[in-house]
C-alpha cells in the first residue's frame, strides 16, 4: 500500500501531544538529548512508559544501549529548548540549566515534569526503535502548563469552555462573552475557519501559507528564525520547507547557514496569497473600516504593553 508520507504526518498531527526532551549519558560520560513527542504511558504496575527514536538518528546507539534515561516534559515557555534538541549539532546543552538525574542523565531545569527511567526493553518498530522504560523517580509542577504539539505547530493547553463551571465565567462586568481574551479567541477561531479553506484555491495549506508570507515580508531567513516566527517545530517545518522546495516555491539560499528564500514563482504566489488575505479582510470588515483601524491600533498597543513585561 503506497502512502503519502507528508499527508500521513498531517493526519497524525491532529492528535495533540506533549513535547519532551529525552536525555541520557553514555559510558564515556557524553550527554545526549533529543526532542520527542512520541512519549506515552504503558503500565501503572509496574510503572512503564515508552518513546520511539528514528533509526537514522545520530544518537541511536547511545539510547538503545543506555541503562538509564530521563524524560523531560517541557513547559509552555520552553519552545527554544525543544527546537535546540530537535536538530543535530554539538553543544545542545550549552547555557541550559541542568541537574544530574538517574545514571547521570540530565534533568532540564524548568521542565514541568521529569520521569527518571531504567531501560526495560527495546523493540524494533518499522523505521523506529521503541524504547520502554521503568520509572524509578518522577516529579512535576502543578502550577505550570506544558508545551503542546498539535496540527504541526506548538500550542498551549487550556481548559475547554464546556468544562468551566458557570461561577468561573461570571465577573462583575458580565459573562465570559464580554471578556477580551474570549472574544479574541472566538474571533480568531471563526476567522480562520472561513479563511483557511480559501488557501486551497491557490494550492497551499495553512503551514505553507505562513512560511511563504513570512519570507515575502522578511526576505531570506534562517531555519531557526522561521520556526520561531511561524511557531512550528523544526522537524515539521523541515517537512513543510521540503515540500515547498520540491515545488520550486522556496530555495535554499545558503546550505551551510541553512537559510531559505522565495523563488520567483514563490514570490508571485506569496503576493497572490497576501492579496487574497487583504481582500478577505476587507470583505469581512466592510463598513467598519474606521473601527478596524482602531482595533488594530489597540491590539498593537496591547502587544507592546505586554511585550515589555
Amino acid at each position: 500500500m503506497s502512502m503519502d508520507i507528508r499527508d500521513f504526518r498531517n493526519a497524525l498531527g491532529k492528535f495533540a501531544t506533549g513535547v519532551t526532551v529525552i536525555t541520557t549519558r553514555d559510558a564515556a560520560g557524553e550527554h545526549y538529548g533529543v526532542t520527542a513527542s512520541s512519549f506515552n504511558a504503558v503500565s501503572m504496575t509496574p510503572p512503564l512508559i515508552l518513546w520511539s527514536i528514528d533509526k537514522s538518528a545520530y544518537s541511536l546507539d547511545a539510547y538503545c544501549q543506555a541503562e538509564h534515561f530521563v524524560v523531560n516534559v517541557l513547559g509552555s515557555d520552553q519552545v527554544p529548548i525543544s527546537n535546540r534538541f530537535a536538530q543535530r549539532g554539538e553543544n545542545k546543552f550549552q547555557d541550559i540549566e541542568l541537574e544530574e538525574g538517574v545514571g547521570g542523565s540530565a534533568r532540564i531545569m524548568g521542565a514541568v515534569a521529569h520521569f527518571e527511567c531504567r531501560t526495560w526493553q527495546v523493540y524494533e518498530g518499522g523505521d523506529h526503535f521503541i524504547i520502554v522504560g521503568e520509572v524509578l523517580e518522577y516529579d512535576y509542577q502543578d502550577s505550570r502548563g506544558a508545551l503542546v504539539f498539535h496540527n504541526g505547530r506548538y500550542a498551549l493547553p487550556e481548559p475547554h469552555p464546556m468544562t468551566i463551571p458557570q461561577e468561573e465565567v461570571e465577573t462583575e462586568e458580565g459573562l465570559l462573552g464580554h471578556q477580551f481574551l474570549y472574544l479574541l479567541r472566538q474571533s480568531l477561531s471563526v476567522y480562520r475557519k472561513h479563511f483557511y479553506p480559501r488557501l486551497e484555491h491557490l494550492g497551499v495549506d495553512e503551514k505553507e501559507w505562513r512560511v511563504l508570507t513570512l519570507l515575502l515580508d522578511q526576505g531570506v531567513q534562517p531555519l531557526e528564525a522561521v520556526a520561531q516566527r511561524v511557531a512550528q517545530p523544526l522537524e515539521d517545518l523541515e517537512d513543510t520547507l521540503s515540500g515547498l522546495t520540491r515545488r520550486r516555491l522556496v530555495s535554499v539560499h545558503d546550505d551551510n547557514e541553512r537559510t531559505f528564500a522565495l523563488t520567483a514563482a514563490g514570490g508571485e504566489l506569496a503576493h497572490k496569497l497576501l492579496q487574497m488575505a487583504q481582500d478577505y479582510e476587507q470583505k469581512v470588515f466592510e463598513g467598519v473600516s474606521e473601527d478596524l483601524s482602531h482595533l488594530k491600533s489597540g491590539l498593537v498597543h496591547v502587544i507592546e504593553q505586554l511585550g515589555t513585561r
